[in-house]
C-alpha cells in the first residue's frame, strides 16, 4: 500500500514513510487502481479536498513507475469444463 497525505498547508503528497502529518489515504500499487482513484475522485472524497492541477499532475508521473497489476496476486486456475 502507498500512502498519500493532504498535508496541514494543503498540497497532496505521496507518503512513502506513512508518516507525515495530515490526512492521509491508502492505494495499492498497481496503475489500475490509482487510475480508477484518480478519475472517480476517490482520492479526493477520501483526503476531504480537490486535488490541485499541480498535485494531480505529480501523482500521474508516479501512476506511470507502478506495475500494470498486481504480480503477486495469483491468477485464475484455467476452467475444467
Amino acid at each position: 500500500m502507498v500512502r498519500l497525505v493532504r498535508t496541514p498547508a494543503g498540497p497532496v503528497e505521496i507518503d512513502p514513510t506513512g508518516k507525515k502529518s495530515g490526512r492521509g489515504a491508502y492505494l495499492c500499487r498497481t496503475r489500475e487502481c490509482w487510475n480508477s482513484a484518480i478519475q472517480k475522485k476517490t482520492v479526493d472524497y477520501a483526503l476531504k479536498t480537490t486535488i490541485s492541477t499541480e498535485d494531480k499532475a505529480t501523482l500521474l508521473a508516479f501512476i506511470d513507475t507502478l506495475p500494470e497489476s498486481d504480480a503477486s496476486a495469483p491468477e485464475e486456475a484455467p476452467s475444467l469444463a
